[in-house]
This record gives structure tokens, C-alpha cells and sequence, in this order.
């Protein structure tokens, strides 16, 4: 295509899967078409739909509509296919499929790109097209831009973020009503919010797979997948949740990647957040990323992490920018993640036992002497000192003892936690929870 063709001539657009964002993306593109057209400086037009059923949420009525994807993959027509399928496995076949055949890529699929990105970037290079997917993470916000361009001047020091919204849902509601883990996921199946088998969600793999993209746009690392820390939230009671309010905290299931200068940290897990940090105040389904960087200092990032249209407006509007840049060199554009393929960084990825933070501990101990002694004799031995320590009522002949320690370094943490878990006197159901203050 002529230069001066395309600013005239359509960009035309493969939507492969129709499903809730599927359907989203296209009321937005047909909704918005007079303003989207403006902005790109020519129409974006719907040309082709792989779909293996109709979905009514939607008109596709004049729309070429195929029951097999790689029709839309392998269409001449297409300019730019969008991979709303999901999963990995096809949708990996059908992104490479669409990159050989010289289609740029949009999609929302965070599981395709953190654990097949580096392959599919790597085709995409060769191949002389694009790959964009900020919808991938955190739905209608667009923190993966904010990353790689409105903050690119800055270092980043760290990265942390409520970025599931399930798992956020359940803690506060879990807070709010004072309701147990396993009530408050059923309700929230009932509502949409959480799948039939839930463990995406509550332990962690769904945001693993976002912090494996936000980490790499902020450190210009290769995504790792594979190196992500995950812990779930299945084991919070309402002791852990009321306890961390007495400390001033609240629990968040929070994705976190900081830059420690020897190494990267990667960890999703529950954590003790102080509650005047403005992550605290984020409830519900909402999903929020605060990113702290050397020149802007602490920012945050907050809105509607799912659903059709708030997905669909990051889906649109990596399309408009990939229709600008259709007129623009391929060397000239942003690298997928931000940085040139050959300045990637090789940090390591720091694993868990290196990581230094403070921790709530909850434990249940036998009401006999010498038990808490032996317990701070154990901590003392392993460098971990303590800021606070709360005992409770007694409890079914068990006494609940809630302490704060000091940072610690996580392995020494662990070699306590295995000695104190062999002590007759104490019931080795350990509750631990790691504390970030956010710098409040």
C-alpha cells in the first residue's frame, strides 16, 4: 500500500472471538467510528469475524463472519487481526499464523503474551509488523502506556498493584461483612465475577501473568513467567482480616516487582498494606497500580480492571494506534516492550528466599509456660526481631498469639517458621503474611 493511498483507504480489521470483549470491541469501533476515523486520519472498518457463533450483544450485521479464526488470519484483506479467543495454545497457532501472513496484532490475551510473548515478538520482528496488548492488563486502564511512554523518562523503583479484581472482591467483602473465604467465592461465582474453578483468580496465576508484562515494560527485562512468586488467598480468615485492622492494615492480594538494584523481585501474594495508603481504599471488583519512579515519585492508576466495553476501550485503542503507525516505518515504532530488542536487560529475577520485607504472623499456641519464650528465642535466633505482638482469648484450649516482626529476609523467616511449626506446644498451621508499606 502507497503512503498516500493509506490516508485515505481504510485500515480493515479482523476480530478473531466473539465473546464479552469481542462483542465489546466491536459496539466501541462502531459507536465511536466518526471519532476513531479522526483520529487515525481514515475509517477503521470491521472487514472480517472469526467467531464460532453469533453473539447478540452485538451487530455484525454486513460483516463477513467465518466459523474458523484462521480465516481471518490468513484473510489478504486484513490489515490488523485482533486475538480475543483466549487461552494459549490456538491462540499462540493463530497469532504466528496472522504474523506470517503479514497482519499486525492487537490482542487482550495476558496468558499468550507473558508466557509466549518472546517468541511471538521475535516472529513479529522478522516478520516486519506489531504486536500491541494493553488490554491485556488491568482492562480500560491503560498503565502499560503509562509505563513505556508517559513515564519513560523516569527509572522505576517498583511496581505494586491490585490487579485481579476477583481477589479483591472477595477481601473486601470478606472485611466488610465479616463473611469466611469460601462464602463470599461462592457469591461471587453467583455474580459473574469469579469462574467455576476459581484458581486463576484466588492463587494468584491471573495476576502472575500481569505482572510478568508490567514488570518487563518497567524494567526492560524479558518476560518470565515462569520466575513469578504466587500465593492465593484461599487460606485468609476473618481472625487475619480483623487482626491486620487492629495493626492499622488492610490485606490486599497485590502483584509486586521492584528493582532492588542487585536483582528483580516478582511476587504475587496477600499483603498487609498500611490503611492511608491510597491503594487501601481500593475495594470491590476495581483494580488500581500504584508505579513509583525516581523522577515523578509515587503515582497510582485506577478504574475498571474486566469487563466488555472498559476492556474493549484498551482493545480500540491499541487499533487506532496501530492504524496510525501503518504509515510509519517498523523500525521507527515503539518496541513491544518498550525497549530496543538489543538493550533488554539481563537482571536476575530474585527468588522468594531473597526477597527482605516485614510479616504478620498468626499462630495457636498451648496455654502452658514457657511457650512464647521458646517461640521468641526461635525468632531472635533467626535475626527477626518484633515490632508488635497481640495475645488473644483462649480458643478451643489453644491461645491465638498476632505479631508484626521487623524486615526480615524471607529465608530466614522460612527456618524460623519450620522450627516453631515443630514445637509440640504449637499448632503447625502457620498463618504468615508479608507487609509492603508503599512508602507511606
Amino acid at each position: 500500500m502507497k503512503r498516500e493511498d493509506a490516508k485515505v483507504n481504510a485500515v480493515k480489521v479482523g476480530i478473531a472471538g466473539l465473546g464479552t470483549v469481542g462483542s465489546g470491541t466491536v459496539n466501541v469501533l462502531q459507536r465511536n467510528a466518526g471519532e476513531i476515523a479522526r483520529r487515525v486520519g481514515r475509517p477503521i472498518e470491521i472487514a472480517h469475524i472469526g467467531a464460532r457463533r453469533d453473539n447478540p450483544a452485538c451487530d455484525i450485521n454486513g460483516i463477513r463472519v467465518s466459523r474458523d479464526i484462521f480465516a481471518v488470519a490468513t484473510d489478504p484483506e486484513i490489515d490488523i487481526l485482533v486475538e480475543l479467543i483466549g487461552g494459549t495454545d490456538t491462540a499462540r497457532e493463530l497469532v504466528l499464523t496472522a504474523i506470517k501472513n503479514g497482519k499486525h496484532i492487537v490482542t487482550a490475551n495476558k496468558a499468550l503474551i507473558a508466557e509466549h510473548g518472546n517468541e511471538i515478538f521475535q516472529a513479529a520482528h522478522q516478520n516486519g509488523v506489531d504486536v500491541a496488548f494493553e488490554a491485556a492488563v488491568a482492562g480500560g486502564i491503560p498503565i502499560l502506556k503509562s509505563l513505556g511512554e508517559g513515564l519513560a523518562a523516569n527509572h522505576i523503583n517498583w511496581v505494586a498493584g491490585i490487579i485481579n479484581g476477583t481477589g479483591n472482591y472477595i477481601l473486601t467483602e470478606m472485611e466488610q461483612g465479616g463473611r469466611a473465604f469460601q462464602e463470599v467465592l461462592e457469591e461471587a461465582q453467583s455474580l459473574g465475577y469469579a469462574e467455576a474453578d476459581p484458581t486463576f483468580d484466588v492463587e494468584g496465576v491471573d495476576a502472575a501473568h500481569k505482572l510478568t508484562i508490567i514488570a518487563s515494560i518497567a524494567f526492560g527485562i524479558p518476560l518470565q513467567f515462569s520466575k513469578v512468586y504466587m500465593e492465593g488467598i484461599s487460606r485468609i480468615t476473618i481472625e487475619d482480616v480483623k487482626s491486620a485492622a487492629q495493626f492499622g492494615y488492610r490485606i490486599k492480594h497485590l502483584g509486586i516487582a521492584k528493582d532492588t538494584g542487585h536483582g528483580i523481585e516478582l511476587r504475587v501474594h496477600p499483603t498487609l498494606i498500611p490503611r492511608e495508603t491510597m491503594l487501601s481504599a481500593v475495594n470491590g471488583v476495581m483494580n488500581a497500580i500504584m508505579i513509583d519512579g525516581d523522577a515523578v515519585g509515587p503515582t497510582m492508576f485506577y478504574g475498571a480492571g474486566a469487563g466488555a466495553e472498559p476492556t474493549a476501550s484498551a482493545v480500540v485503542a491499541d487499533i487506532i494506534e496501530m492504524g496510525r503507525a501503518l504509515t510509519v516505518d517498523h523500525d521507527e515504532r515503539v518496541r513491544y516492550l518498550g525497549f530496543h530488542a538489543d538493550q533488554m536487560s539481563d537482571d536476575p529475577i530474585l527468588t522468594i528466599d531473597d526477597v527482605s520485607c516485614s510479616f504478620y504472623l498468626r499462630l495457636h499456641v498451648q496455654d502452658k509456660p514457657g511457650v512464647l519464650a521458646n517461640i521468641t528465642r526461635i525468632l531472635s535466633d533467626n535475626h527477626i526481631s518484633i515490632e508488635a505482638m497481640v495475645q488473644k482469648e483462649t480458643e478451643e484450649g489453644l491461645v491465638p498469639i498476632v505479631m508484626m516482626t521487623h524486615k526480615v529476609l524471607e529465608g530466614d523467616m522460612n527456618a524460623a517458621l519450620a522450627a516453631i511449626a515443630a514445637l509440640d506446644t504449637v499448632d503447625n498451621s502457620i498463618m504468615r503474611i508479608r507487609v509492603e508499606t508503599l512508602d507511606a
